[in-house]
């Protein structure tokens, strides 16, 4: 018997849309499930190479949770280019600005360092509200808490 490996292309991927609930949800954790569905780590036909991921919506993005006082204490870093231009930001403060830019500095961190990450990353929605402009796609609701 000879077996066939089956390397998904652009041309045979299946994107799906996906809401997830960000409510009293704690970010890393959520990051990390995001990640992998994103990637399409869940698929049967996940190849590495190819963005075979979902494109996900994140909505309630300000009710998240961190554990521990780390709100406040966890400094992300950020340089402007200029001599000088290092500066800092809690999340606390990044989520109250902008939601996208925490969950993207999250999420981002938890893929692979490479080309493909900037075309996957471009795949996720976050909204701070319930409401999302994405309804025409009829996305499914996906609990976070039944995935590995």
């Amino acid at each position: 018997m000879s077996y066939k490996t089956i390397s998904a292309n652009k041309a045979t991927v299946q994107k799906e849309w996906v809401v997830i609930d960000a409510t009293d949800q704690i970010l890393g954790r959520l990051g990390a499930k995001v990640a992998k569905l994103l990637r399409g780590k869940y698929k049967p036909n996940f190849t590495p190479n190819v963005d075979c991921g979902d494109n996900v919506i994140i909505i309630n993005a300000e009710k998240v949770k961190m554990t521990g006082n780390k709100w406040n204490d966890r400094i992300y870093l950020r340089h402007t280019g200029y001599p000088g231009g290092q500066r800092e930001s809690t999340p606390a403060r990044m989520l109250a600005k902008d939601p996208l830019k925490l969950y993207r500095k999250v999420i981002l961190g938890m893929l692979p360092k490479n080309k493909l990450s900037d075309a996957i990353i471009g795949n996720l929605y976050v909204y701070a509200g319930t409401e999302h402009p994405h309804a025409a796609q009829t996305p499914k609701s996906i609990d976070l808490n039944s995935l590995k």
